[in-house]
């Protein structure tokens, strides 16, 4: 089976090399970076191709003759990319987190009898697949909170964050207005606000704010009590909140000695490199999902907890493995058959096939990610 991945960088690359290790998988990786490729290629199996899939023509190109497509372009791409692909009429799995809502895709997917399974990482990702499973088993499901977020071990001023995703993303999610759910009704609050201290294990405290995460949780769960919030080092949603609020992450054009300038422009080339990994830099992921709701006439809680590290052996970033592998095992999962509903398949429709999840659990054990369950009654 042939499969191209588009997007080479952090997590793109894992997922084609995760998915290059069956011989029985044929992976084209695709970027615009050469240097990306080169690295990509250079101690594996992976063909690549070398083209910018923002010009006319080129998703339709590179998809043409392969029977799955992975989506790892950064989030402005991200829906275009995914219409597409599906217009096409090829399988996609997608990990790239677009504002726009793929429901609106549902209708031509179906027509085109795609399955096209969305925002399949970690976050979202691993927490919708944890939620639709949930939700399915309890009777009522009353309430889903998520926190989430990956960082550097060592933490350096000024910012005590590195982007283990695309940076551009990053800062999407610090302006994109947060909506979640309360008393069963979508509430929309900014980015960055309602920050909380909390004490994670095997971590120490890390503050925790409100973005925007739910996506399509807040269509396909049924509980009046949804919201997802980011992790970072305390004091960074403080500092980012200034910046966003000084106007710097503004795309809209300020005149500056004559010449137009969107500030966005300017603070991404100025603070990007300062958040790139360095290479070997250890960092993490820290995860923590909890649903309450009734089974069986009793109140119960499930609680997730996920905390994975850069794995030094083979020099992928958590994020990277956590948000990769995730995709690369549905991916596989759509390839064999094992998943095949046609349409907009947001990840939580993944979990509420019970097959498929005990093969995401099995896969997850085989690369030593842990994903550590507890059960309580209220």
């Amino acid at each position: 089976m042939d499969i191209v991945v588009l997007g080479a960088g952090l997590v793109g690359g894992a997922i084609a090399k995760d998915l290059a290790a069956d011989s029985n998988l044929l992976v084209t990786a695709v970027d615009l970076d050469v240097g990306l490729l080169t690295k990509l290629t250079a101690s594996s199996s992976i063909d690549s191709i070398q083209i910018d899939l923002k010009e006319y023509g080129a998703v339709e190109s590179v998809t043409a003759n392969c029977d799955l497509v992975v989506s790892a372009v950064p989030g402005f791409m991200g829906f275009e990319t995914l219409r597409k692909v599906i217009e096409a009429g090829k399988n996609i799995v997608d990990i790239s987190f677009f504002g726009e809502d793929p429901f609106q895709l549902d209708e031509l997917a179906k027509e085109k009898n795609v399955t096209a399974v969305v925002d399949c990482g970690v976050a979202p990702g691993l927490c919708n697949i944890i939620a639709g499973r949930i939700h399915r088993n309890l009777d009522r499901t009353d309430k889903y909170v998520c926190y989430v977020g990956g960082l550097p071990v060592k933490r350096e001023w000024p910012y005590e964050y590195k982007a283990v995703f695309s940076p551009i993303d990053v800062l999407a999610e610090y302006t994109r207005p947060a909506r979640f759910i309360e008393k069963g009704k979508e509430v929309v609050k900014p980015a960055l606000s309602e920050i909380e201290l909390i004490d994670f294990p095997g971590v120490g405290e890390l503050e925790a704010f409100n973005t925007d995460g739910l996506h399509t949780l807040g269509k396909t769960l049924d509980a009046p009590f949804m919201i997802e919030k980011t992790l970072r080092y305390p004091g960074h949603a403080e500092l980012m909140r200034i910046f966003r609020e000084s106007g710097f992450f503004s795309d809209e054009l300020v005149e500056v000695n004559g010449q137009r300038i969107r500030p966005i422009e300017v603070t991404s080339k100025l603070i990007f490199d300062l958040w790139k990994l360095g290479d070997g830099e250890e960092e993490f992921t820290v995860m923590k999902v909890i649903l309450e709701g009734e089974k069986d006439g009793k109140k119960v809680r499930y609680s997730y907890y996920l905390l994975d590290k850069y794995d030094t052996e083979t020099q992928t970033t958590s994020m990277a493995r956590t948000t990769g592998y995730t995709c690369s095992i549905v991916a596989r999962q759509v390839a064999s058959g094992l998943f095949s509903r046609k349409g907009i398949c947001p990840p939580e429709y993944i979990g509420r096939e019970e097959p498929c999840y005990e093969n995401l659990l099995k896969e997850y054990e085989k690369r030593n990610i842990r994903l550590n369950e507890t059960i309580s009654e209220l």
